[in-house]
């Protein structure tokens, strides 16, 4: 029997961070310049049932069985048989690679689950639908984020860019103008679900103020959908540094964080703000495609570790 291969892309999550969590809508965006690949081999003259698992980014060798009944990839793997209607997974090694930086808000535990689920999937000869993928990633982020929003699991398992409201459909967005974003990690980790814990608590002190706060950032949301449609990437690129002072506001940003946005912006990006949890992690930057060498040096001289340039295009014209 052949390998079997799957893969999936990370994500940036363009506008509403945090008020997501609270029933405003966010809009977040596929990046397929980083991503998981999960390849799953036969391995026919092996013990009977026996699956080995190799995580090459977290140095995990090991077998399934021996894996913690809540652990992430077993989960996954045990949620596919459990909707398959199969009770256990011939005897195979499952292969994890990804390129996509741990705990950065470039979605890598919502791309391990999507690729993990989908090889499984079609390593049983039983192929699951977009909407199944996305449920059972869905599951696993609980286990990394307790309270996830859904956004990360859906960009990924649909792979296209999405508007997203929490318990409404989920809405693909087609976009008909090229960005070009730059993201800069600021070389902190960040906690999603730290940064979660925190905004929950200062939200149930204050949830006039947050509520507030909450609201003013699905606004931008809700302008920014309509501007995708547009391509007017300088009032988007306001739009954003707007989010980020909402973001600092409710208490998420960090100096590092700050520093980057005023960086990129004297630079002459369109905008930029914190992506993700916060606390850490990355700062996304809209940017001129022509400037966007000379910003990316900029932000790597004023600290950023690495930064990505990600180049989101609109799909091809048939």
């Amino acid at each position: 029997m052949p390998a079997i291969s799957s893969s999936a892309p990370g994500k940036i999550i363009l506008c509403g961070e945090h008020a997501v969590v609270y029933g405003q809508p966010a809009i977040a965006l596929p990046i397929s310049d980083v991503q998981t690949r999960c390849v799953i081999l036969a391995k026919p003259n092996a013990i009977t049932r026996q699956v080995l698992v190799k995580d090459h980014a977290f140095g995990l060798d090991t077998d399934l069985s021996s894996l913690k009944p809540e652990h992430p990839i077993r989960k996954t793997i045990e949620s596919v048989l459990t909707e398959l209607s199969i009770d256990h997974l011939p005897a195979c090694e499952v292969q994890i690679h990804s390129t996509i930086p741990h705990s950065g808000g470039l979605g890598s535990s919502a791309s391990i689950a999507v690729a993990l689920t989908r090889a499984t999937a079609n390593f049983l000869g039983h192929p699951l639908e977009d909407i199944i993928v996305n449920k059972i990633a869905f599951e696993i982020e609980k286990l990394h984020h307790r309270t996830p929003s859904g956004i990360d699991n859906s960009v990924i398992a649909y792979a296209k860019p999405v508007f997203y409201m929490k318990d409404t459909p989920i809405e693909l967005l087609k976009l008909d103008h090229p960005m070009v974003l730059l993201i800069a990690d600021s070389g902190i980790k960040g906690s999603t679900a730290k940064a979660v814990d925190l905004v929950r608590k200062r939200w149930k002190s204050s949830p006039i103020e947050f509520e507030g706060y909450f609201v003013e950032i699905g606004g931008i949301a809700l302008k920014i959908k309509r501007l995708l449609q547009t391509g007017d990437l300088e009032e988007i690129g306001e739009l954003l540094t707007n989010n980020h002072q909402l973001l600092k506001e409710i208490g998420v940003s960090l100096p590092e964080l700050d520093h980057l946005v005023d960086v990129a912006i004297r630079s002459g990006a369109y905008g930029a703000k914190l992506s993700g949890g916060g606390m850490g992690g990355n700062v996304v930057a809209l940017v001129p495609p022509d400037t966007a060498a000379q910003i990316r040096s900029n932000l790597l001289r004023s600290g950023a570790a690495h930064v990505l340039v990600a180049r989101i295009s609109p799909p091809a014209r048939r």
